[in-house]
């Protein structure tokens, strides 16, 4: 980086201009005769210029003057100078020697009023899964009102000129979470909110009161609008869930839920995370699964997929939208995918975009294409609810390898033999301390769990990095405990990282994902143990 380079640009925010030395270089190099780059070195750095000898010089003498200051600095002081007194005749002498026009249409002192919101205005409301030509999603309804937010109060306006936050009042009841409120008919909406972090940590909750359930309903509904990152689920049960990114964020949530949104009393579970299913190795038998009419037939397995898939499939990396063989061969590169297979890629799941894949590898098989709407259907449901504890799934692709379909298709059942496996969510921990405080940090992180993958001392200070994965299901309480062994010494802050898959067998009794399993089943009020393979497989 060099300003000689014209790499460094120089300006000011506040009067909204900005200039490379490149700019001046051109400016000058026809009255000096020298080339643009030459001259660019020039105005720079240790280069002086003697007005008298007309030379330039590496040393300062007394009739030398700095290059960039005589240059570059001096104009812009003599144009500011005639501006802010009010010299108009210098300041239009000089415009003109720098060859900078003020058209007619810029010289309005009070600027054109490029948008304008006043109440009564009919207004497009487009939700996040608005598509633009399309009414899915979309409202065109009236501004009630128009109100300048000030703190705890608001003030009622008629209207609002550009450059302004202010609050519209309804148009509440069409958004859920975010939208884009235009006025052009050809406007898009505006790119949804992405997170670095997951809800990953969730609570129920019920009012303390039968007849406050409305009331509390209502409250969920202004918590999702006010926080962006919260989730708000109505579970098959019946139960209302919260969902945030964290201890303190669901205390917050909950804070406000009672006092702010709901303002009825509430009652609410010990918090419980969120879990993913997988499986550790391919499907140890063909899986056969026909429709309840019989008709159709479906012999598939299952198989891990390759590390870091699941992740590219998150990030957006490898997405439903994708051309498919630009696709294909980018699997085929990156995760050694067969090609072919790889563009037959029918579903994404859950929700269409999750990280598992329903791939066709069946070879001549006619009609097949009768039954793929069913069959995704299917999928979709099974990646949404697993057959362990009915949490989502993650990391699996399922592989048709044979099927016999008829044009009057039943919804496919899904064939789920597994060598199932269970994901658990990991924060990543950065833990700020004294050197002393460091072994107390190692005992509270061995009691939860955690692993430490990297310690540091920054440097010139006594204080001590220490950065650890810590699992979220044993990061509540944390804080407290580890500043309660490092006598508050230590700062942690918590990120969500990655999904790691626990140690150990679902269906041993013995091992933690049988607990947790377990555990889940329970608080979801399904049959206990785990369901027999045997009830998923059809015979020939």
């Amino acid at each position: 980086v060099d300003p000689s380079k014209g790499s460094v640009g120089f300006g000011s925010g506040l009067h909204g201009w900005a200039f490379t030395l490149k700019q001046f270089a051109e400016m000058y190099a026809e009255k000096f005769k020298i080339d643009v780059v030459k001259l660019m070195r020039r105005l720079w750095g240790e280069n002086f210029f003697n007005p008298k000898t007309k030379k330039w010089a590496k040393q300062k003498e007394d009739d030398n003057k700095r290059s960039f200051c005589m240059y570059v600095l001096d104009p812009i002081y003599k144009v500011f100078d005639s501006i802010m007194n009010y010299k108009k005749e210098e300041a239009i002498s000089l415009m003109k020697k720098l060859n900078i026009e003020l058209k007619h249409e810029d010289s309005d002192k009070d600027g054109k009023a490029l948008l304008k919101v006043a109440t009564g205005m009919k207004a497009r409301i487009m939700g996040p899964n608005y598509t633009p030509g399309k009414k899915e999603d979309l409202f065109e309804k009236a501004i009630q009102r128009t109100i300048l937010m000030m703190g705890r109060y608001v003030e009622a306006i008629e209207d609002v000129p550009s450059g302004n936050i202010c609050g519209l009042v309804g148009v509440d009841q069409f958004l859920v979470k975010t939208g884009t409120i235009s006025t052009f008919k050809d406007a898009h909406n505006m790119k949804v909110m992405k997170f670095s972090v997951s809800p990953v940590v969730r609570v129920a909750v019920e009012p303390k009161n039968p007849a406050d359930l409305p009331k509390l309903v209502e409250g969920l509904k202004r918590l999702a609008k006010s926080d962006p990152m919260v989730q708000c689920i109505i579970e098959e049960s019946g139960e209302h869930i919260i969902a945030g990114a964290g201890e303190l964020h669901l205390e917050i949530c909950l804070k406000d839920l009672e006092e702010d949104h709901a303002c009825i009393p509430i009652k609410k579970s010990d918090p419980v995370v969120s879990y993913r299913e997988t499986v550790s190795a391919e499907s140890d038998q063909m899986c056969l699964s026909k429709s309840p009419n019989k008709h159709n037939r479906l012999f598939m397995k299952s198989v891990p997929m390759p590390d870091g898939l699941a992740e590219d499939i998150d990030n957006g990396q490898v997405n439903p939208r994708d051309e498919f063989k630009a696709r294909a061969r980018y699997l085929g590169e990156k995760y050694e995918y067969d090609v072919t297979e790889a563009r037959k890629i029918w579903a994404f799941g859950p929700d269409g975009t999750g990280p598992n894949l329903l791939m066709d590898c069946t070879k001549g098989v006619q009609y097949l294409n009768e039954i793929k709407d069913s069959v995704v259907a299917g999928f979709q449901w099974a990646t949404k609810e697993g057959v362990l504890s009915e949490e989502n799934m993650r990391g699996v692709r399922f592989n048709i390898y044979d099927g016999w379909g008829s044009n009057h298709s039943d919804d496919s059942q899904m064939p789920l033999c597994l060598n199932p496996d269970c994901s658990a969510s990991s924060n990543g921990t950065c833990i700020q301390c004294p050197e002393v405080a460091v072994g107390g940090i190692y005992g509270v992180l061995n009691r939860r769990r955690g692993h430490v993958f990297e310690e540091m001392q920054v440097t010139g200070t006594p204080m001590f990095v220490v950065k650890a994965y810590l699992p979220v299901n044993e990061s509540f309480g944390f804080t407290a405990d580890l500043r309660s062994n490092t006598g508050g010494q230590a700062f942690p802050q918590c990120v969500f990282d990655h999904w790691q898959v626990l140690p150990g067998d679902p269906t041993d009794p013995g091992t933690k994902p049988y607990v947790v399993v377990q555990d889940t089943r329970k608080r979801k009020g399904l049959k206990e143990g785990l369901p027999d393979v045997a009830q998923y497989l059809d015979k020939l």
